[in-house]
């Protein structure tokens, strides 16, 4: 199936798997730095 020119351009959708990976990305990051900045062990007991 071959499409024109004009049906190409009203083609819309996409791009929010993108800005789901980044997302993502950038909450593993401060998970990370979290992580290293306010250690807390498993299972601590006061």
């Amino acid at each position: 199936m071959y499409l024109t020119n004009k049906q190409l351009m009203q083609v819309s959708g996409g791009g929010y798997g993108l800005w789901a990976a980044i997302g993502g990305f950038i909450a593993f990051v401060i998970g990370i730095a979290d992580g290293f900045l306010n250690p807390i062990k498993c299972n601590q007991s006061n």
